[in-house]
């Protein structure tokens, strides 16, 4: 009754309980009881931004489009602002995804929505120097800014992309009255909502319908149009015959997310793989897919994250408010394929996110936790791929065929990680930190700027020392015309396989250097338009 009365108080409909209500077609395939055969024009594997904004193309040019998704069918009336439930739920591996040495941990999103539905609203346009850069080394074509910025207007213009117009919360604050101090340029982050509450709590699903994720948008669109849903499906590997994609094996997934022991096969005349930079490629080295340069997987970038905590003698209440709304470029591109450079940003800090990323444990970590009000947060997101000593990590494949992320975070890297820490710290105490630490096992809180230096310049740095985390997977099936370094042409089409597209961040030659779902988004529109026009010529 209470969840039920907090439903009527809230005044929000369940877009897909709706939706299905008036008739979509949705199958959850752990209900399937016997091997089954679907078919579709274009099958779909994967339902984040790449996928989501596929489908509503290809639907509403008349196509038969059936959607794949491995993750839970849940929805607005599931998103009740828990972590301990929104793990689980939503994430990959319950939010414990690692790289192969267990140096740097990987959020991701597994349900109908991807990681949209748990990101946190954060959309940038793809930089300039990012485009040109694949122009010069990828041979990518199509992609410069000038012929990107139209695709960046309709999604922008379709997910209600604008800088965040409401004060930054005090957590965002720090880095905007830091960067005022030291002189440092920063800008307002645009976000996907429509209506945001302020909640803060993007990262459990919205239970507004403010974060125009796909499960909110294209998805419903693309429902409205025909098209179908299959969940609770792990597309496990391609059936090809010569150069043509003939199939899809499916596994149909239980409650707890184990196989049910009923297999689907998805018949598509055209198949699209949007399964993301881990996933995707883990699906292509199962699928033993043609790769005469053995490139699949390789060149995988997560845009490596550092964390610095400030403590305040004022409540920052970290958990309140739009989680990301102020960041800072200055640090970014000072050279393009020197030092590696780094984005600064702020994240929320929710209880069970913070007692992870505070690296403590036993009393002192209860003793932290208790001063959470009081607690800030800044992150650099290190713009890995653009360098020779940053080539990123490869996707291999456990003996169950699941992926492994081999991702080794060298010196070139752990140099960009202590620059990081010192420029934060700075930052902090400019902003009126009282205390600072730098998320390193061998830190500790230091009471001033000076301090602080000379504490980080005897760091060691090196796997599991610092925390180092990514929620942007980027990479693994490389898009350009250069045979030699890419499996994807710029159409998006595989070089090796006549009916296969890949339409997500797995294309991306480097990574953004910006949260990369924009540039999805922008991309997917681009390559879907062209997929739809040429399937209905």
């Amino acid at each position: 009754m209470a969840e039920k009365n907090f439903e009527e108080v809230r005044g929000i409909t369940d877009p897909i309980l709706e939706g299905i209500s008036n008739g979509w077609i949705t199958l959850d395939a752990g209900e399937y009881t016997e091997n089954t055969t679907l078919e579709a024009d274009v099958a779909i594997i994967g339902t984040g931004a790449g996928g989501g904004t596929a489908a509503e193309i290809l639907a509403k040019a008349g196509l038969k489009v059936l959607l794949i998704e491995e993750g839970p069918l849940k929805s607005t009336n599931d998103f009740k602002m828990d972590e301990r439930q929104a793990y689980k739920d939503l994430y990959q591996e319950n939010a414990g995804r690692m790289n192969k040495d267990g140096s740097m941990s990987i959020l991701q999103g597994r349900c109908v929505g991807g990681t949209t539905v748990i990101n946190w609203t954060s959309s940038f346009r793809t930089p300039e120097q990012t485009l040109q850069y694949w122009g010069d080394n990828f041979g990518t074509k199509g992609v410069s800014k000038d012929e990107m910025a139209p695709w960046f207007d309709k999604m922008e213009e379709r997910l209600n992309i604008a800088p965040w117009a409401v004060p930054a919360n005090e957590n965002n604050a720090v880095l905007s009255r830091g960067a005022d101090a030291l002189e440092i340029p920063w800008k307002v982050i645009p976000r996907n909502v429509a209506g945001c509450w302020n909640l803060g709590f993007c990262g459990t699903g919205c239970p507004t319908n403010a974060k125009q994720s796909m499960l909110v948008t294209t998805i419903p669109s693309a429902m409205d149009e025909g098209s179908q849903l299959l969940y609770s499906a792990r597309a496990e590997r391609l059936i090809m015959d010569n150069n043509k994609v003939t199939g899809i094996e499916v596994t149909a997934l239980d409650k707890g997310y184990r196989p049910t022991g009923v297999q689907l096969t998805v018949k598509a005349t055209t198949v699209v793989l949007s399964a993301g930079g881990i996933n995707g490629p883990a699906m292509m080295l199962r699928s033993e897919a043609p790769d005469p340069k053995g490139l699949i997987g390789k060149r995988t970038f997560f845009h490596p994250t550092t964390f610095s905590f400030a403590s305040f003698e004022k409540e920052i209440n970290p958990y309140y408010g739009a989680p990301q709304s102020i960041y800072s470029d200055h640090f970014q591109w000072n050279s393009v394929d020197g030092p590696v450079g780094y984005k600064l940003e702020v994240p929320p800090l929710h209880p069970g996110l913070t007692s992870v990323l505070l690296m403590g444990h036993g009393e002192a970590q209860f003793d932290e936790l208790n001063k959470l009000p009081n607690l800030s947060s800044m992150i650099a997101l290190l713009r890995d791929g653009f360098n020779d000593d940053s080539v990123g990590g490869s996707i291999e494949l456990a003996d169950d065929g699941s992926a492994i992320i081999d991702y080794p975070i060298n010196d070139y890297l752990w140099e960009g990680v202590k620059r990081t820490h010192l420029t934060m710290a700075e930052l902090q105490f400019a902003a009126g930190a009282k205390a600072v630490r730098a998320a390193h096992t061998e830190a500790k809180w230091e009471t001033s700027w000076e301090a602080s230096k000379a504490a980080i310049d005897k760091l060691s740095y090196s796997a599991s020392k610092a925390l180092v985390g990514s929620a942007h997977v980027m990479g693994g099936l490389p898009m350009g015309e250069d045979l030699d370094k890419c499996l994807v042409d710029s159409n998006g089409k595989y070089h090796y396989l006549d009916n296969l597209y890949v339409i997500d961040g797995s294309i991306f030659p480097t990574s953004i250097g910006a949260n990369p779902q924009l540039s999805i988004y922008g991309m997917a529109c681009r390559l879907a338009t062209g997929l739809a026009e040429k399937l209905t010529a």
